[in-house]
């Protein structure tokens, strides 16, 4: 199943969503389903609807009777005073029981409703949290939150809005038309000839107004994605006067907005005109047939009250047809939109029977793996093979795209080899369960995430129980803990939203502490010092060499001094190991690796792979 981001860029016609109308009965039957877990609430929400019907369909009949008694005045004064005591006493019962039980119902559905918008949020998010990098690789974060915001919102209204509604319109049309036909056939077909085309009229206006809504919809998630983006990259708008353009691309997409909002304007004028119109045009045929009945002795006037007071009932319940089929097909649309992420299967998960890694030696081994992103894409990985020994270090160098940092996700198992294996002291990867395997193994990337939380709460992030000796240590094997002891509140002090507090060395050296703080059995640094000076850079790889001196260690970097230390260091060009050994080794074989060794060392300074360098001076060609 594919699941495809919103676009950003303008608003076309073709991008109109429609209802799918053949996927309605599922997925509403869904949703149901949901609701009806909760037996003994949704069946107190029927008998609350049932009773209150009842209880307002007694209404006409009794003031019905108080018009008869109120023309008997004269000629049985005491009769009928006590009558129309009695009857008013009754109105006032029947309207308080009306309006309790409608309170119940209403908040017996509201709360099954809420329920189960709680539970299919934390499934919801629960579900992206097992979903492959491959799922989110290929969807805008923006979208998933629409989808968990608003799409979540509009399948609990459906329980509220939809089945509650629907099933006292049912009960409330299903009574009064019984009594009424009871009475009187006739007045009964005239009275209620203006349900069929007053539900028609409504029920198209609420199936329209919510194939509009679907437009506004996507547009929302539009809004949301230009929003996200901007204010994450609010310093690079700002460096670039770029807030033109960003309100220009923003008012499109909400001027569309405000033109879909007048054309639902139009059609709810459009809808409730119909209902009016059929409505009074029935009241008018009521009244005439009715009066001839009663100057003709056929009917009393308290009858004809009775069947007008019908019609006033109806009207309200019918009104909600538009909502009640607004909420049907929304939900539809959201519903489906929901279930088609809680769908998905992730395509990385523990095989059956797998059993948590226990690896006492730790050996890792890269056998002839090749891997590609796409399944008919073009190879990025083929035929790597090499193997890391607990006290040992390999490094791996290469330009841009080459497949450094691929390798780095393999091990934890962030994608599937295509072929070949890899193994941890002789046990494929896709063997053992997820998640011991990625707290064996711990990979400090170069975009170093924070959490906007304390200090202490970022670097204690993969062992929460972590006491404070082991988060000082991490923090000082990273050479952070002097800056972070000057800090207003030390480790209490808060980073701001993704670590904006700290600068981009000091946050890589806080991923570094993080990394640490658990112990992993193996160890991978993905260009995480890139953003660190070289006396500092010094002090850290001293220190982890020390932090990490009986673990199989790992390090991808564009600069040579962070991986001359290696046991064995790797070049990888074009998803292929094109030379291998030691620094010495390999500067001795005047290779590529000797040329960039020769570039770094005449530049003096982080020259990486992907600068540009003369023919003469380095015979690797940088890859985007």
């Amino acid at each position: 199943m594919s699941i495809s981001p919103p676009s950003s860029r303008g608003a076309q016609p073709s991008d109109v969503q429609t209802v799918d109308v053949s996927a309605m009965p599922s997925v509403l039957a869904r949703i149901a389903g949901l609701a009806l877990r909760h037996r003994g609430r949704m069946a107190l929400t029927v008998l609350a609807s049932l009773g209150a019907a009842a209880a307002n369909l007694t209404l006409p009949r009794l003031l019905g009777r108080s018009v008869d008694q109120a023309l008997k005045l004269a000629a049985q004064p005491e009769a009928a005073r006590r009558a129309l005591l009695l009857i008013a006493a009754a109105v006032i019962a029947a309207t308080a029981v009306r309006g309790l039980l409608t309170a119940v119902a209403g908040y017996q559905a509201e709360y099954v409703s809420q329920r189960v918008a709680y539970d299919l949020r934390l499934k919801f998010f629960q579900h992206l949290q097992q979903l492959s990098f491959g799922f989110h690789d290929k969807i805008h974060s923006g979208d998933l939150i629409t989808r968990g915001m608003l799409d979540m919102e509009g399948a609990r209204a459906f329980i509220q809005t939809g089945m509650q509604q629907a099933l006292s319109l049912a009960l409330l049309i299903g009574f009064a038309a019984y009594m009424m036909l009871a009475t009187d056939v006739t007045m009964a077909l005239i009275g209620l000839a203006f349900v069929p085309v007053a539900g028609f009229a409504l029920a198209r206006m609420g199936f329209l107004l919510r194939v509009t809504w679907l437009r506004v919809q996507q547009l929302m998630s539009i809004l949301t994605l230009t929003m996200e983006e901007n204010l994450q990259g609010i310093r690079v708008v700002r460096a670039f006067a770029g807030k033109a353009f960003e309100l220009g691309k923003f008012d499109a997409a909400a001027g569309d907005a405000l033109a879909y909002a007048y054309r639902r304007i139009t059609l709810r004028f459009r809808g409730v005109s119909a209902m009016q119109i059929s409505f009074y045009g029935s009241m008018a045929a009521l009244l005439w047939v009715g009066g001839h009945k009663v100057a003709a002795g056929q009917m009393t006037a308290g009858r004809l009250t009775e069947f007008t007071f019908y019609m006033q009932l109806l009207q309200a319940p019918i009104r909600t047809i538009a909502m009640i089929f607004n909420a049907m097909a929304r939900a539809t649309s959201s519903g489906g939109r929901l279930f088609e992420v809680l769908d998905l299967q992730p395509q990385i998960a523990d095989a059956p029977g797998a059993e948590p890694l226990a690896a006492p030696a730790g050996v890792l081994r890269f056998e002839h793996v090749d891997f590609r992103y796409d399944p008919d894409g073009k190879p990025v990985l083929s035929d790597i093979d090499f193997e890391v020994r607990p006290g040992r270090t390999l490094g791996i160098v290469g330009p841009p795209g080459s497949g450094k940092s691929t390798i780095a996700n393999l091990v934890p198992r962030f994608y599937d080899v295509s072929a070949g294996r890899i193994t941890i002291d002789g046990v494929d990867v896709r063997d053992v369960t997820l998640a011991s395997l990625r707290e064996y193994v711990g990979l400090v990337q170069q975009e170093a995430f924070l959490f906007d939380a304390s200090v202490g709460h970022n670097v204690a992030y993969a062992d929460p129980w972590a006491d404070d000796a082991r988060i000082v240590g991490a923090a000082k094997t990273a050479q952070i803990h002097e800056h972070i002891a000057q800090l207003p509140e030390t480790y209490d002090t808060r980073v701001g939203e993704r670590g904006v507090a700290l600068s981009g060395g000091q946050r890589q050296r806080m991923s570094i502490a993080r990394g640490v703080v658990p112990g992993p059995g193996i160890i991978i640094f993905d260009d995480s010092t890139a953003a660190i000076d070289a006396v500092t850079e010094r002090k850290v790889r001293d220190a982890l060499a020390r932090a990490t001196e009986t673990k199989a260690t790992i390090v991808i970097a564009h600069r040579l001094s962070s991986l001359m230390h290696a046991d064995e260091i790797l070049v990888l060009d074009d998803g292929r190991i094109v030379e291998r050994g030691t620094h010495p080794q390999l500067i001795a074989a005047g290779g590529t690796y000797a040329d960039l060794y020769e570039l770094q060392t005449r530049a003096g300074a982080a020259a990486t792979l992907d600068e540009p360098a003369s023919d003469d001076s380095v015979k690797v060609g940088a890859q985007a």
